[in-house]
This record gives C-alpha cells, structure tokens and sequence, in this order.
C-alpha cells in the first residue's frame, strides 16, 4: 500500500479516526499516531538546556509571557523553566539548598499550573499574557519576551504602560514582522470601507473589535466609530453588557473574525431556539436580560464578512462528518473561531453539557473541570474494581495548546491519587492536511512539528504558522543579546512594531486611540459595566 494511503488510513480508519494524546496516571502518556507522536516528543525537555536558560534569565532579569499555541518544544521547555524558577525561589525563600526542599513541595510545584507557580514564565491567551507581564514588572523584571504574533507584543506593551511600566522593553522573538492572517483581514480598505458604513447608522452603533487585530486597526477604528476591544473569553459578556446598557436599539458591528461572529448568532439562536425562557436567561447569561433583549440584541448584530484564521479554517466538511460518524460518545470542545460545522457540533453537545464553546482558556478549564470531577468520583465510589475511566476529548483549536492541557491533566490526577482515569486528547487533522516529501510522489508524512506545521491544501493548518516563528533558538539569541550588548541596533528591532509612533488621526494621537478600546474592555473586565464615556459616545452618535 503506498505511504500516503497507508497516512489516510491512520487518520480516517473507523476505530481511530483523529490521532490521538492518551494521559493516564503516573504520568504515563501514550500517543495514537503520528501527528500525536510529533507533538508528544518534546513535553519533556533536555534538563541541561532548561537549566541554561534559567540562569539567563536571571542575569537578565527577563520575564516570558508566551500564547497557548507556541510550539509544543518551546511550551516544554518553558514549563519546565518556570517550574525550575520556583523551585529555586521556594529554596531561596527558605534559605536553603535545593536538595533540602521536601518532596512534598517538589512534587506540588512539578503538577501545579505554571501561571499559578512563583515564576517569570506564562503561558496564557492574548489578554492574560499583558496582565502577566505587568505581574512580572511588579516583581522586578526588567524586560519582558513576548512569545506571540506581532499583535500581541503590541498588546502587552499598551498593557504595561497603562500600569506605569511603560519604560520596560518587550522583545519579540524575531526582528521580522509576524503576521496574522486575521489582523490581517482587518487592515484591508474593504474593512475600513464596513465600519465607515457603520458609522453612518441612524441608530446607535458601537464596534467590538477581536483584540487579536493590530493598535492600528484599533486606533482607525476608534476614530471612525465608538470601539470596545473583546477576547472570544469576554466577548458574549461584551455584547450583553452594552445591549442591557444602551438599549435594544444598538447595532453591534463584530470584526475582523467571521466565523466567530457568525458562530455568536448561531449561539444565540440555539438558545432562543431551544426554549430557554426569562429565567434561565437571566440567571444564566445576563441579569439584565430576557428573550425579547436577547432577540432585539440578535437582530442587531452585524458581523465583517471576510475575515478568518488559517488554523480554525482548518475544520472543513471531512472533519466535521468523522466527528459525527465516530465521536457521538466524545466530549466537544471548540473555539468560537472555527467554522460553522464544527461549531455547530460543539453547541449541540455544549447544550446538553458535554462540550464547550469558547475560548483557549474556556477550553482548558472545561478538560480539567471533567477530568477533576471523574478523579473525585473515583476517590468518594472508592473503584473497587479498578475499571479504567478514559474520558474523551475533541481538541477544536490549535493542536499547540496541547502542552498546557497535558500537565493540568497530569497535575489534577497527581493530586486525586487517581489510578483509573484517563483522559483522551483527539486532534481533529483533516485527510488533506498532508505534507509530501519532494522528490517522492508516493511518500508523505503526518503534519506535525516536523511535517510542515500540518497545512492543508483547504487553507487550514493543524499548528499556526505564525506562532511558529517564536522557537527556542530565536528567544536564546534574544537572551544573549539582553544580557551582553542590551543597546545593540539589532535587539531594537525586535522591538513591537512602532507604525503609530508620531502619528495623529482626527488631531488625536493615534497610540492612544490605540489603546483606548483595549481600556475600555478592562473596565468592563473590573467593573462589570461600560465606561459611561464610551456609552455617552455611542448614544451621542446615532443623534
């Protein structure tokens, strides 16, 4: 059988569809398939390189804050780093040796999540990565890398100087531009072109904008119409909240992400379609709200037609029947980026509560939340017969998050004690998504780490390209830069992109246009409600 049947076979027999990440206790982890082998190899990393690093961080005094789909090598190694990171300040704290620290505190730093560790390394989604950085400036950091696309450097940035460290560097991993094929879709004339339509409503409007789109898209924004910036975490909250405040007359205008906008009405019509009556909808979405606001604020949604990311583009029709045909039994987790299909299948299954529709985080905290509540089921039934629970995982986003699902899993059946659960991670790798080995038309390999970052032909990659541009050779040389010639031309470049740098739109310095959506989201975040400046701004438009 050639090697490329014998490739579509692994990935679309009946009795393993998906390859596949089994985490079971003790550590143990068992990869189903290639691709699950390419992402497996690098989650325990050459201690000797870690420990390198570690010691040039802290010459460099360097905090790291990195996104969910870095890398599976580069995740390794910077869980691993953080872990080591608060070992040693856990000895430092105690004034004593590393070899004197208890097991007990080891074992409890090796299976915690490193966000929550003492240490200058996250990992984390686009918003929480500035709210780490700002953490790591207030315990001392000196400079901070930012393991992401262009726009999140940005982001981090606008985040430290609105807490006073606006004087810290953040450094990306290369001196070349990291693009976003989403942030992308929202630098186009033809989105401008949308939201100066929007402008001219006669009702009132207000923009949400994905934070994932650069401060020039955000400052353009702001000086066209009223801009709130969202994250798929907060963005339903976002919507609720302003349609309770300003009225069932406001027009929300969604940009740059289709498929999650459209996915947001999808949402909202299962729900209304689905008899949720006043009651539920105010106790479970909003106070403020019932089915006829919920109704007014579905029809006022409009969402930017032509903007997508390569990687959620990924799950096309072949995908979305093998999930049919092979994981009814399946838990379904899926961005709120991902295309209509898959969405669809993870909304059925998220009303009848087992799946999730959300964000990188929603999604992580839903696989942990099952994998606890079967642990500690298993502690209060006791399990005397010792029969394995393995629980089942459709993974609906970027395969790199992988990394982060692994150890919370490893963490929270280490804490449980738990002998017979397991969790099931499945990669939802389309049959196209298949990289030829030039020079050989009937020899192909799985993508993965090592097969071409699992692209396929539909336009959707299994691992962001992008994020890829961040690895551990260009976040060393970033490092020894820092600490052996820190005003070098070349460690300027890497620097966040300065395009708004002196400019002014509408007489308003366009940095802090800017920033001013991305203020407004953390009001909301803190205080629950709108800026009033930005709803008197939306109310004051539409007169």
């Amino acid at each position: 059988m050639p090697a490329r049947d014998m490739i579509c076979e692994e990935l679309l027999a009946p009795s393993q569809t998906f390859p596949s990440i089994v985490i079971g206790p003790h550590g143990r982890i068992e990869p189903q398939g290639s691709f699950a082998k390419a992402q497996v190899q690098f989650l325990n990393p050459d201690m000797r390189a870690v420990d390198d690093l570690v010691e040039s961080l802290d010459r460099a005094q360097m905090g790291i804050v990195a996104h969910y789909y870095m890398d599976v090598e580069l995740q390794g190694v910077l869980q691993a780093i953080g872990r080591k990171q608060a070992i040693n300040r856990s000895s430092e704290e105690k004034n004593r040796p590393n070899g004197l620290i208890s097991s007990e505190v080891i074992d409890k730093i090796r299976t915690q999540d490193v966000n929550k560790l003492s240490s200058r390394v996250a990992i984390a989604d686009s918003l929480a990565m500035g709210d780490h950085a700002v953490r790591m400036c207030k315990d001392g950091a000196a400079s901070i890398a930012c393991l992401g696309v262009d726009f999140m450097a940005e982001s981090v940035a606008a985040i430290l100087e609105q807490n006073g460290f606006g004087h810290i560097p953040v450094y990306r991993a290369t001196s070349r531009a990291i693009g976003c094929s989403l942030a992308e879709s929202a630098e186009r004339q033809s989105y401008r072109a949308w939201l100066e339509m929007a402008s001219r409503s006669e009702k009132p409007a207000l923009h949400v904008v994905y934070i994932n789109t650069s401060l020039e898209t955000k400052a353009i924004s702001s000086s066209l119409i009223p801009t709130i910036t969202c994250t798929s975490s907060n963005v339903l909250k976002t919507m609720l909240q302003a349609s309770a405040q300003i009225g069932p007359e406001l027009q929300i205008y969604y940009g740059p992400d289709t498929y999650m906008g459209e996915n947001l009405v999808s949402m909202l019509d299962s729900i209304l379609d689905n008899g949720w009556d006043d009651a539920r909808i105010s106790s479970e979405l909003h106070p403020m709200h019932s089915r006829e606001s919920l109704q007014d604020l579905r029809n006022g949604i409009h969402v930017y037609p032509s903007g997508n990311c390569v990687v959620h583009h990924m799950f096309g029709a072949d995908v979305v029947m093998a999930v049919r045909r092979s994981y009814q039994d399946t838990f379904i987790t899926a961005h709120l980026e991902v295309p209509g299909e898959m969405f669809q299948i993870a909304m059925e299954k998220t009303l009848g509560g087992n799946g999730i529709v959300g964000s990188t985080s929603d999604i992580l905290h839903f696989i942990s939340k099952k994998v606890e509540e079967a642990a500690a089921d298993e502690q209060q039934t006791k399990n005397i017969n010792g029969l394995k629970r393995r629980l089942k995982f459709v993974l609906g986003t970027e395969a790199g998050m992988v990394t982060s699902i692994v150890r919370s899993v490893q963490g929270i059946l280490e804490e449980k004690g738990s002998e017979n659960v397991e969790a099931e991670i499945i990669f939802p790798v389309a049959s196209e998504a298949i990289t030829s080995v030039e020079g050989d038309v009937d020899l192909s390999i799985v993508p993965g780490v090592s097969g071409g970052e699992g692209c396929s032909t539909a336009g959707g990659c299994a691992t962001c390209p992008f994020m890829k541009m961040n690895d551990l050779d260009a976040l060393t040389d970033v490092l020894r830069m820092v600490n052996n010639d820190p005003g070098s031309l070349i460690l300027k470049g890497h620097l966040p992109p300065q395009r708004l740098k002196g400019k002014f739109l509408n007489g308003v310095s366009a940095a802090e246009l800017g920033a001013e959506p991305i203020h407004y989201m953390r009001y909301l975040t803190k205080e629950k409600t709108l800026p009033e400046a930005l709803v008197k701004r939306v109310k004051k438009m539409s007169k």
